[in-house]
């Protein structure tokens, strides 16, 4: 457990601050009024929660050789299925959020342009 959490450091802080922005009863700002920036938030959030597993992964590859399927289960599929979890959180086990799909196709948006940006800087390297 040590060693997964010297690997990854980065990756476990980004997923407690999302976890608490998911979770907290949010302010009311000005922002509220802009149409969209709560999706273009969950997408930010997922991307780079899922391009800093992607960078740790491939930094502490060198040392485990760790197969890339880790990387894909690790860096997509997690985060897939934390999004998921975290939307059925909302909705179940608070009173003050709401768990929507449209945030789910959010999180997920984020996660798929990860990937997709680090298959790109991987095939350009």
């Amino acid at each position: 457990m040590q060693a997964f959490i010297r690997r990854y450091p980065l990756s476990i802080a980004i997923i407690m601050l999302v976890t608490f922005l998911s979770l907290f009863k949010p302010p009311s700002t000005n922002l509220d009024k802009v149409p969209g920036i709560d999706k273009l938030v969950h997408m930010g959030m997922y991307f780079v929660m899922a391009g800093l597993l992607w960078w740790e992964f491939f930094r502490g590859r060198r040392q485990t050789g760790a197969p890339m399927w880790h990387g894909w289960v690790g860096a997509l599929v997690f985060p897939l299925i934390y999004g998921g979890m975290v939307e059925l959180i909302q909705e179940y086990c608070t009173n003050y959020r709401g768990g929507e799909w449209l945030d789910f196709a959010a999180n997920s948006l984020g996660v798929i342009l990860a990937a997709i940006a680090v298959k790109i800087i991987m095939r350009n390297r």
